[in-house]
């Protein structure tokens, strides 16, 4: 059978990437608590098409992340990848996994469990030898307008804000401790269940620890500068303002090598 995807290409331009990407596909997790834990990712993969070749094998992609263990971890994106080189004849290939993570949180006094849901994202990539993976997290926290809080003679505009943490990591760092992180940043956390008690107790931390996000995504970068097992990050806080019709955000990124 004729191989058309296989046939030269006389237009002398390689493709930087080629594949399928929003892809669902049921994957199984590390979890801190519960060993493991199943959600539903979405994914992409391509690799890199040198200039000789009209197209790349589509199915092999579906192949690829068929035969892939159902575990899709840290330690195991890197054999991913270069399965994609091997496959697809690449020397280049990526691949994107970004799925909802849910982590079981005690309200603060109270104690009452809910589900809080994080969103991860794991993105790996093989150029010639070298493999290269970004974990990132973005968690749900509360700020609290310092501003606000100085020139008002009744309460502070709050509000529910995302901090996104990027990095390259030496050794895994689990989605939990980002999340721990993240919540250390914030005026407050966010939970998914509060009794009274608990709402009093929340509102109260935030108003006695205002936040801008700068003051957010400095002490996230302070965070990630103080653990030996990342080696780059990107931190960013995004603030869904109250009272004003527009989002605040700061960002800082830095590589410590």
């Amino acid at each position: 059978m004729r191989d058309v995807q296989s046939e030269r290409d006389p237009r002398n331009l390689p493709i930087d990437r080629v594949g399928i990407s929003d892809v669902s596909w049921p994957i199984q997790v590390l979890d801190r608590t519960n060993s493991t834990q199943d959600t539903i990712a979405n994914v992409s993969l391509s690799v890199m098409l040198p200039r000789d070749y009209r197209g790349t094998h589509m199915s092999r992609f579906i192949e690829v992340l068929s035969a892939q263990e159902k575990q899709v971890t840290f330690h195991n994106m890197e054999n991913l990848a270069r399965t994609l080189c091997t496959k697809l004849q690449a020397d280049e290939a990526h691949a994107d996994f970004e799925f909802p993570y849910f982590i079981t949180k005690p309200a603060p006094v109270s104690g009452a469990e809910g589900r809080v849901r994080y969103d991860v994202r794991f993105f790996a990539s093989i150029v010639g030898d070298k493999f290269d993976l970004i974990t990132e997290l973005v968690a749900p926290i509360q700020t609290l307008c310092p501003c606000s809080k100085e020139i008002s003679d009744f309460g502070a505009h709050n509000q529910r804000a995302h901090a996104r943490i990027a990095a390259r990591m030496k050794t895994m760092v689990w989605v939990e401790e980002l999340a721990e992180i993240a919540d250390r940043c914030a005026s407050a956390p966010v939970y998914s269940l509060l009794k009274r008690e608990d709402e009093k107790a929340v509102t109260e931390r935030a108003y006695s620890n205002p936040r801008f996000v700068e003051d957010s995504v400095r002490d996230l970068a302070l965070a990630m500068e103080a653990e030996p097992r990342i080696t780059w990050y990107r931190v960013s806080v995004t603030s869904h303002e109250s009272i004003h019709n527009h989002d605040a955000f700061a960002c800082i990124e830095k590589s410590k090598l």
